[in-house]
């Protein structure tokens, strides 16, 4: 029982009130189901040099602690309130751990959601009551009220540039098509790339085996992903070749110099066939006969 006379006031005042409508309890204790956050990230240093490799990504982490919400349709009302349920629990968390350790917690340290979704419609929008700040945000970064500490995120309005990529990855349709190919363009040596191309390819092998009737919705996705399917699939199978034959010439000579790697680039540029017979030649060729033959 609260021991503050205008909260114990203004209980029976409302009991006195209502009482003649329906069914009135004060001090009702309210618990809640178990919730889970998509993805809880809280930043643990103050360098930007990884975050700015992720761009739009990277600057919401580095903000403070973030709730991540990816949704692969627009999210419900239903959806979304829930959300907010477990922005609160996390910011209710932090402010009883600061009373507990009697500190102090600034506003602008709180948890903040941001929702990511496909696409949002103008209704949804307008009953949001969102808004854009384009001096500090791109397009399609829509606030709700400051005191909730929460965002909307519209894939398919998102600026099309290096500084979206990896939000535009989870969108649908013509972004996420554009997503990947840009993905694909980038530097083989870039680990992010290598890094995503092997989970993209996962997910697709995933939705293709676990649906024993694909929807339309899983094969726009498994559309939208081949290509990068077909780029990981390749550069698997290139890698496990150059690591048998470098192996194998490091076995055959010992080490693999320059002059041998450029064997390896030319037997790997061997049609299928091909490529098996000389396998099976390199134990009886001789270094200057296997520059002689691939080395150009």
């Amino acid at each position: 029982m609260t021991t503050k006379p205008h909260d114990q006031f203004a209980k029976q005042f409302l009991e006195e009130l209502l009482s003649s409508l329906g069914e009135v309890t004060t001090n009702r204790e309210v618990t809640d189901e178990p919730r889970f956050v998509d993805v809880l990230f809280s930043p643990t240093t103050t360098s930007t040099a990884d975050a700015e490799t992720l761009g739009l990504l990277g600057r919401i982490a580095m903000l403070n602690t973030a709730l991540l919400e990816p949704f692969r349709n627009q999210p419900s009302f239903s959806e979304i309130r829930n959300c907010f349920l477990k922005l609160f629990v996390v910011i209710a968390d932090a402010q009883r751990k600061a009373k507990r350790e009697k500190t102090r917690l600034r506003e602008a340290s709180l948890a903040r959601l941001w929702i990511v979704s496909p696409s949002v419609s103008e209704a949804l929008l307008k009953d949001l009551e969102v808004k854009l700040d384009l001096e500090n945000w791109p397009s399609g970064v829509y606030f709700v009220q400051n005191c909730f500490r929460g965002a909307v995120i519209a894939v398919n309005q998102l600026p099309v540039t290096q500084e979206t990529l990896w939000l535009r990855i989870l969108g649908r349709g013509e972004t996420q098509r554009q997503a990947v190919a840009q993905l694909l363009a980038l530097p083989e040596s870039n680990q992010l790339r290598q890094n995503t191309l092997r989970l993209i390819t996962n997910w697709r092998i995933v939705v293709v085996q676990q649906q024993a009737e694909l929807t339309e919705d899983d094969r726009e996705l498994i559309m939208n992903l081949s290509q990068a399917y077909q780029q990981w699939e390749d550069t698997t199978r290139q890698q496990g070749q150059r690591d048998v034959v470098e192996n194998l010439l490091r076995f055959r000579f010992g080490t693999v110099d320059e002059e041998l790697s450029r064997v390896v680039n030319s037997l790997l540029q061997l049609p299928p066939e091909e490529f098996a017979s000389v396998l099976l030649q390199l134990s009886n060729l001789s270094r200057e006969e296997l520059l002689a033959r691939f080395a150009q």
